[in-house]
């Protein structure tokens, strides 16, 4: 069965009123993970800052702790904000990540979800942005390389903003391919082609604003999927985010469900070929509900019958 990681800490980051990454989202996604069968729920643990540090300093990790406030909110930038509950929420959200990649690894599982949040691949390694925390993908990636003695990782991103704190974190990790499709331009402004990672292992295939399924298919199958064919990684981790859907009121692609559920799949297929099936996905952006409802749960059908 797919795993689910879940934890209730999802509902504690509460972001001031009006903001796109709210409490609701995680409610979403709950629910519609909850009339899907053939899932097996898990707690999300919650990570010890030993676990942050595989990819932020340890003075960075002091800053995010400090900043969090007694009550109300506390902003990191203009679009970043802290409640009392956010580090807890944060720390469940790697914890589950981890506990996703221990599981895929030991054969529990061949796929797992982590339906957690805030998001992570904004977080840079001593900069929080973009909603993001701390770099959940990442942090999972080095798990797998630093206790399993795994030799390659593939980090796999759809949001629709470049996953700049992922490539940030792994550009000069040798051992991993960070691969992403995103819109450009947009925020955060990074995700050039010409982008390629400190040993040839990021690969970045922007997409033009108001395109939609032809375009993202070619991005994937022409370049993406072949790369990630060519790293024959042993285990492939994506970041989730579901805010290239033509209804997300935060960006101009065109996606439907259904290019989730492809894209989803097709991963799934160079995973069987190298990773014996290995899949961890963990939610990033993805701010219309029910699009993000339908999305997520379109996703999750295709971990879940990848699990045959």
């Amino acid at each position: 069965m797919t795993g689910i990681y879940w934890h209730e800490s999802a509902l504690a980051h509460v972001t001031p009123p009006g903001h796109p990454e709210r409490v609701a989202r995680a409610e979403a996604v709950h629910v519609a993970l909850s009339k899907l069968e053939g899932l097996e729920w898990h707690d999300a643990p919650r990570a010890a800052r030993a676990e942050v540090e595989r990819c932020h300093p340890a003075r960075y990790f002091d800053r995010i702790e400090a900043a969090i406030p007694e009550s109300s909110f506390a902003s990191l930038d203009a679009d970043t904000h802290v409640s009392p509950g956010s580090l807890d929420a944060a720390l469940h959200a790697v914890g589950g990540c981890g506990a996703a990649v221990d599981a895929v690894i030991a054969g529990e599982a061949r796929t797992a979800f982590v339906a957690m949040r805030p998001p992570g691949h904004h977080a840079e390694r001593e900069t929080a942005m973009g909603f993001c925390l701390f770099g959940t993908a990442a942090i999972g990636a080095k798990r797998a390389l630093d206790e399993h003695g795994l030799g390659r990782v593939a980090v796999l991103d759809f949001d629709v903003h470049h996953g700049n704190g992922t490539q940030d974190l792994l550009w000069n990790e040798e051992r991993t391919l960070f691969a992403s499709s995103h819109q450009m331009p947009l925020y955060p402004g990074t995700g050039a082609a010409h982008e390629t990672g400190a040993h040839d292992n990021v690969l970045n295939a922007p997409l033009a604003p108001m395109t939609g399924t032809a375009e993202m298919r070619r991005a994937w199958g022409d370049i993406i999927l072949p790369a990630l064919d060519d790293f024959a990684p042993e285990l492939v981790i994506i970041s989730a985010g579901f805010d290239a859907h033509a209804s997300d009121p935060l960006a101009n692609l065109n996606w439907t469900e259904q290019d989730f559920g492809w894209v989803t799949a097709a991963i799934c297929e160079v995973a069987e070929a190298h990773a014996g099936g290995r899949v961890v996905s963990t939610l990033e952006g993805g701010y219309d509900l029910a699009a993000l409802a339908a999305s997520v749960a379109a996703h999750v059908i295709a971990l879940r019958e990848h699990e045959g």
